[in-house]
């Protein structure tokens, strides 16, 4: 079992508080003999009877080392292989990157990040750590 994120408590009370229910933590995704783990899981039941809820995929990135560019390489890297997974093994759940306020304000808001969230098409989800709420839904 993999370790949990720095912040991964906070984005679970986050996304708790904006009505999500969280179904797997963490969430097992498996292609051929690999076995990786997303760090969460979760639906939102649908606003009306005639629609499906919403499930999502979020994997939580701290950005904590020395070099921003360093932790930007690993979460895209990391996202786009759980993305591809999913594509193919569940394909009506959706991928989110969940990252704090301040790496969004960062190096995501730098030409790199817009270049490279709109290229990719990435979905993120921005969290306030302390206040453990969401504060902004990339999609």
């Amino acid at each position: 079992m993999p370790a949990k994120n720095v912040y991964h408590d906070a984005v679970v009370a986050a996304l708790k508080a904006d009505g999500w229910t969280i179904t797997a933590d963490p969430h097992r995704v498996s292609i051929g003999r690999r076995r990786l783990f997303v760090d969460l899981a979760g639906e939102r039941a649908p606003v009306t009877a005639d629609r499906g809820g919403e499930r999502i995929a979020v994997e939580v990135q701290s950005f904590l080392r020395n070099s921003d560019i360093e932790d930007f390489h690993h979460a895209i890297g990391q996202y786009a292989v759980y993305r591809a997974i999913l594509r193919s093994t569940d394909p009506g759940r959706e991928l989110y990157l969940a990252v704090p306020d301040e790496v969004y304000t960062g190096i995501f808001s730098e030409p790199i990040g817009h270049l490279v969230v709109a290229d990719l098409g990435m979905k993120v989800v921005v969290f306030h750590p302390t206040e453990r709420r969401i504060t902004q839904w990339i999609s």
